[in-house]
């Protein structure tokens, strides 16, 4: 793994959390400019899926293969899920679901990140 890439990925999520628990708390809906936040916070895990990807392939390996790989596709469900339930159910709550999504990826990435330094599952 790269680790600036990941504290990249990390502090971005943490950005739009912090983003999306601002906007619940004045009472705002999820809009738009914070879904295209939510996409870019995607795109950079796309972008660390096909890192990590790259590493394997050429030859490098975490602790626990299984494990990374879990960590490393389960990284790009969380915000998908997380926008599709705040869409589905337009309230204040949404925001927050996706603050908390939003939340989750850092300590995937933190864990995505001891899994390649050798820890195993």
């Amino acid at each position: 793994m790269i680790f600036g890439f990941a504290v990249v990925v990390a502090v971005s999520a943490l950005l739009v959390a912090l983003w999306s628990f601002v906007q619940s708390m004045r009472n705002k809906l999820p809009d738009t400019l914070l879904l295209v936040a939510l996409g870019v916070v995607e795109l950079l895990l796309v972008a660390q899926l096909v890192v990590g990807i790259v590493l394997l392939a050429s030859g490098e390996k975490p602790g626990s293969v299984a494990t990374y790989l879990a960590y490393l596709i389960g990284c790009l469900v969380v915000l998908p899920v997380g926008a599709m339930w705040a869409l589905a159910e337009r309230s204040r709550s949404s925001t927050v679901v996706l603050g908390i999504a939003c939340l989750a990826i850092p300590v995937m990435v933190l864990r995505l990140n001891e899994v390649w330094s050798g820890a195993s599952a």
